[in-house]
């Protein structure tokens, strides 16, 4: 026997064969409203639907006018795609997400800005009109103003490219970053004349742990460079600096002439070490005779 099919779309129809076939007496209630009033959709799976991704853009007509018009770029089809991932939800694009990965590429340092999160109803770029350049009240100058200013440029500037509108917007943003930190630079001169103290500059600090780093590892390299000369010294039968140092101590005290002792073997100036050790305790016995 066959499993009965239990769907919402099969119900009236499996109720109906029934009742020709005299499997069932009376007719259910419920069979004509769900004939007049359908399930509004089956219960199947269906596959994650593609979002494709819309840009807006103004052009230039013959007659002199200009006209906005939406251009659809339909995602790239993949060749070959895994069951696990047939249902999975597609990525949304948006025409701001490749602007805004293009200025903070350029500008890196820019996400290193101290920001002030505050919890606000979120409407401050409702009302912004980007028209009139990169200020807008209540949303401060960031990297997220270059894109929306970028963005408007796009959309309303008849036949421009994406790098014109760029440059237009990153113009802007430099003009008032010079004034930002023109203003502030005049407000800490101001601040000090009048007797504030900011402590040590963020790259005073820098440069303090730096030297630091540095002098350790100049530290460490000695101690390294002088290990491998006494290993390397002791393995060729040569002279290190100490040893050559006591030698010249003696030659002075005893009134001899230098002798350059590097290339002789450790032997032979072990030898000359002893005679005169042994040659100075003579001399010093005839002169407490």
């Amino acid at each position: 026997m066959g499993r009965i099919s239990l769907t919402a779309l099969n119900v009236r129809r499996t109720a109906v064969a029934k009742l020709k076939a005299k499997q069932i007496t009376q007719q259910p209630s419920w069979l004509n409203i769900v004939g007049d009033i359908p399930p509004a959709q089956i219960l199947v799976r269906q596959p994650s639907l593609q979002h494709p991704l819309t840009k807006v853009r103004t052009r230039s007509l013959p007659s002199g006018k200009t006209e906005q018009y939406v251009q659809v770029v339909e995602p790239r089809k993949r060749k070959t795609l895994k069951d696990r991932h047939l249902f999975m939800p597609k990525r949304l694009q948006y025409e701001e997400d490749s602007l805004r990965s293009r200025f903070f590429s350029d500008h890196p340092w820019e996400l290193a800005r101290p920001r002030v999160v505050l919890e606000t109803s979120g409407d401050q770029y409702k009302n912004a009109d980007w028209s009139t350049g990169l200020i807008q009240p209540g949303v401060p100058l960031s990297g997220e103003s270059v894109v929306q200013r970028q963005l408007w440029l796009l959309q309303n500037v008849p036949d421009i490219t994406v790098s014109q509108a760029y440059d237009i917007a990153r113009k802007e943003f430099y003009s008032l970053r010079r004034q930002e930190e023109t203003r502030n630079r005049i407000a800490a001169e101001e601040a000090r004349h009048m007797g504030a103290q900011f402590g040590k500059p963020a790259i005073q600090i820098g440069m303090k742990i730096e030297n630091e780093m540095y002098n350790d590892w100049e530290r460490w390299s000695r101690q390294v460079v002088a290990e491998q000369t006494q290993r390397t010294a002791a393995f060729e039968g040569s002279i290190s600096k100490v040893e050559d140092d006591s030698i010249k101590e003696i030659a002075q005290s005893e009134g001899e002439p230098e002798r350059p002792a590097i290339g002789t073997g450790v032997f032979a100036q072990q030898q000359k070490l002893e005679s005169r050790s042994l040659r100075r305790a003579g001399q010093q016995a005839k002169a407490s005779v």
